[in-house]
């Protein structure tokens, strides 16, 4: 899942970049969430450090996009910032928050495309952070350190190697927001990083202390990926 946000005043160019947003994730299959807002002092207020993507206008009515990115920066040295703007004399100021891109307006599909491919192809790449949903918002946990992910009563169990960590969501969900790194979906109700696979007995996995039996029907595609990791 990449993680984006829009800020942007004006709601021609809001819906203009969210159509490019929603034909690229067709196009490339990868999910996005997408957060709205309409000024540079509203994300700033509300930020909370978890964004991939920052699409941001420059001329903005409150906070400008320039003074919001600088803030935002601060906070984040992760996040992408691609500037939107009338203004192709504000690029050189960019590099002062370390922004990624500039777009003209009106927006060419192509040119945003290739924008977004150099950012998500490195984000897919470098996933550290699995973020996950819990009664005070969202918590970022690290995947390396996850050695198994549990269902049960429609709640989420994440055994870490520092301890357990309860939230909401579907075991499906974290499945696919796993995919492509070293998970395997053993049955309806665990998913396990085969990096702490100690051994396998028949159809019971073990994993440290912890014993998860394999679904019969998985049995050889679970191996088969055991085999794939180890070499």
């Amino acid at each position: 899942m990449i993680y984006i946000a829009i800020v942007e005043d004006d709601e021609i160019y809001r819906r203009e970049i969210q159509e490019h947003l929603r034909r690229y994730e067709e196009e490339k299959h990868v999910p996005m969430q997408i957060d709205i807002f309409v000024d540079g002092r509203q994300i700033v207020e509300r930020y909370p450090a978890d964004y991939d993507i920052l699409l941001m206008d420059i001329d903005l009515p409150q906070m400008d996009g320039m003074s919001a990115a600088e803030r935002i920066r601060a906070m984040d040295s992760e996040v992408a910032i691609i500037f939107i703007t009338n203004f192709p004399q504000y690029a050189i100021h960019g590099y002062h928050v370390e922004a990624r891109d500039y777009l003209l307006k009106p927006i060419n599909y192509t040119a945003f495309s290739r924008a977004l491919d150099k950012i998500v192809g490195r984000r897919q790449k470098r996933k550290q952070y699995l973020m996950v949903n819990t009664k005070s918002g969202k918590q970022k946990l690290e995947i390396k350190k996850i050695r198994f992910v549990e269902v049960r009563d429609h709640d989420l169990t994440f055994h870490m190697t520092d301890g357990d960590f309860t939230a909401k969501g579907a075991i499906r969900d974290v499945e696919e927001e796993l995919r492509g790194e070293s998970f395997f979906r053993c049955n309806k109700g665990y998913l396990v990083n085969l990096a702490y696979v100690d051994r396998v007995s028949g159809y019971d996995v073990w994993v440290g202390k912890d014993m998860i039996t394999v679904g019969h029907t998985h049995k050889k595609e679970f191996l088969d990926a055991l085999n794939q990791f180890i070499n």
